[in-house]
């Protein structure tokens, strides 16, 4: 094939003879060296290569490098560098939201989309307002970031680091004008955890009558008899 010709953490490379099948995770790592985003399941399971195409998180295993000539392309190393790190990567640090860190460059990438994402208030599976999402809820950040796989469960430390971010990039309301319900939603995450059922999930449950509780007893009864 011609060359191909990517722009990866606003770095113009050219690759030629590109064999057409090779993924944008494998052009990065193995043509650039680029190994920050890393290759966990191969299969768009984990999000461990996690990277941003014009501003939005894909994983890097399951695109062709051949299908991103004239895009933005960043991966970790476009995020922050050691002696420069963004907020996110500070606040990763600062909460010790990592224990191996093989994940990390994709929870970082992921949750940098993320960011941008709440600042235009899409709306996630679990928000229970389409139009005007309750974006700091820790749900909704946990629900945001359910395509990034932690094997260690570094979860909770992970939530408390978006959520300081996103607290300082969008902020707030004050505990008392949310009421008790929300500030609790969006409140303490800590120990053995995970997230409690939102508005949108517990709505979405069907409720047992008294009639489908007795039709229910009937058929067990009748497969006793």
């Amino acid at each position: 094939m011609s060359t191909l010709t990517l722009t990866i953490n606003k770095q113009r490379y050219e690759l030629p003879d590109l064999d057409p099948r090779t993924t944008l995770l494998d052009v990065c790592r193995h043509h650039l060296n680029l190994t920050g985003a890393k290759k966990g399941c191969d299969h768009g399971q984990c999000g461990a290569c996690t990277m941003l195409v014009n501003g939005r998180r894909i994983n890097g295993c399951l695109t062709l490098a051949v299908m991103h000539d004239g895009d933005e392309i960043t991966t970790i190393e476009g995020v922050g560098m050691p002696d420069d790190l963004s907020a996110l990567q500070e606040a990763f640090k600062k909460h010790d939201a990592f224990q191996c860190g093989y994940c990390t460059p994709g929870q970082i990438c992921s949750a940098t989309a993320l960011i941008d994402e709440v600042k235009a208030q899409w709306p996630s599976h679990v928000s229970s307002d389409l139009q005007v999402p309750d974006v700091l809820q820790i749900q909704e950040i946990a629900e945001r970031m359910s395509g990034n796989i932690c094997r260690c469960s570094a979860y909770p430390n992970i939530i408390k680091a978006i959520k300081e971010v996103l607290d300082a990039k969008v902020g707030v309301a004050d505990s008392a004008d949310m009421g008790t319900d929300a500030a609790t939603k969006t409140g303490v995450v800590s120990g053995i955890w995970s997230p409690p059922a939102s508005d949108a999930q517990l709505h979405s449950k069907p409720k047992a009558t008294s009639d489908s509780l007795a039709e229910t007893k009937a058929q067990v009864q009748g497969a006793d008899a």
